[in-house]
């Protein structure tokens, strides 16, 4: 199995690289589904359309990692039907992940789709890499952070601006899940019960999906 990458402490004042870690804790660790936010596309299961990328490279890396944190399911998403994935930092516990390698432009555009805007324009990542989180505006996926560095290139990754017990929980849909599950068996590094273990544990899933139930979801 493919070990899970150390994420390394980040330093104040680094400057904006030209390549960074875009992690995703979501469906987005499925390469299929990342694959529509960099060269456009449908995802089979979704309702929208993404333009993708100006850069339609695929990420040069994708390797597994774990941020600190929880990983919880709320409000409803019009592309999957049920509750979209967020990242709480603040939070004690694990969030298993994918950190892809990919441009600065890039992981501008993909947080641009995910925030229902336009690809085009570069962000200021000056705040995010000084402070480790900055605040684009108040909505969902509106929040930038980075929790450390992978080497030596900051890991971003972004969610929203409350946290875990701030808001209802809502179950994913079975497909949005079954996504999530997927991109982590594939990163290589959790087996599917593991998978289904911690998928089964999050906010907004346990009670509603078992271990099991993620299992199935799998086909296995």
């Amino acid at each position: 199995m493919a070990d899970v990458r150390r994420i390394e402490p980040l330093s104040a004042g680094e400057p904006a690289p030209e390549r960074v870690w875009y992690t995703s804790y979501g469906s987005n660790t499925h390469l299929g589904r990342l694959a529509c936010y960099i060269g456009g596309g449908r995802p089979p299961g979704a309702g929208r359309v993404y333009p993708g990328c100006r850069d339609r490279r695929p990420p040069a890396r994708s390797v597994p990692v774990e941020l600190p944190g929880a990983l919880y399911f709320a409000t409803l998403s019009p592309v999957w039907g049920g509750g979209r994935a967020f990242y709480d930092p603040g939070c004690g516990g694990r969030v298993y992940a994918r950190a892809h390698l990919v441009t600065a432009s890039q992981f501008a555009d993909i947080a641009v789709q995910e925030m229902y805007g336009e690809p085009g324009e570069d962000l200021d990542l000056g705040e995010v890499l000084e402070s480790g989180v900055a605040r684009l505006g108040s909505g969902r996926y509106e929040t930038l952070v980075c929790p450390g560095r992978l080497d030596g290139l900051p890991v971003l990754t972004f969610t929203a601006p409350w946290r875990a017990d701030e808001v209802e929980p809502v179950p994913p849909s079975p497909a949005y899940l079954r996504l999530i599950a997927s991109g982590l068996v594939d990163a290589g590094a959790w087996d599917a019960a593991e998978v289904a273990a911690y998928l089964a544990s999050a906010r907004g899933v346990g009670g509603r999906w078992s271990r099991q139930a993620v299992r199935e979801l799998l086909g296995t």
